[in-house]
């Protein structure tokens, strides 16, 4: 059973930082490696919005242009973990986390359980 495990939510002050991990069970690293990792988020009231995804053999990644140059995605493989940086926080960053993990052939989509960012003062 493949299953996703957000941490590291919090409450923080604007202008603060968190770290946020996604560690994932149940993954050979052959099969790990072919699903892109992502980070979304939905605040109250609102729709789950993508903020950031990670792709595994270019490592390259995609982010909301609301968290370019204040959040940085990345992963370890081998670790089956990926992490979000978030920096400069702001009143608005704050919603439910969630990890996802989707398959490049989109026959799979594994959500992890979310957790809470609060940045308020």
């Amino acid at each position: 059973q493949v299953q996703l495990v957000e941490s590291g939510g919090g409450l923080v002050q604007p202008g603060g930082s968190l770290r946020l991990s996604c560690a994932a069970s149940g993954f050979t690293y052959t099969n790990y490696i072919t699903y892109v990792l992502s980070w979304y988020r939905q605040a109250p009231g609102k729709e789950r919005e993508l903020v950031a995804a990670v792709f595994a053999t270019s490592r390259s990644t995609n982010y909301a242009d609301f968290v370019k140059g204040r959040f940085t995605a990345s992963r370890d493989d081998v670790e089956r973990t990926v992490w979000l940086q978030m920096n400069s926080l702001k009143p608005e960053d704050t919603a439910v986390y969630y990890c996802n993990a989707r398959r490049i052939d989109n026959r799979d989509d594994i959500w992890g359980q979310g957790t809470q960012v609060t940045v308020s003062s």
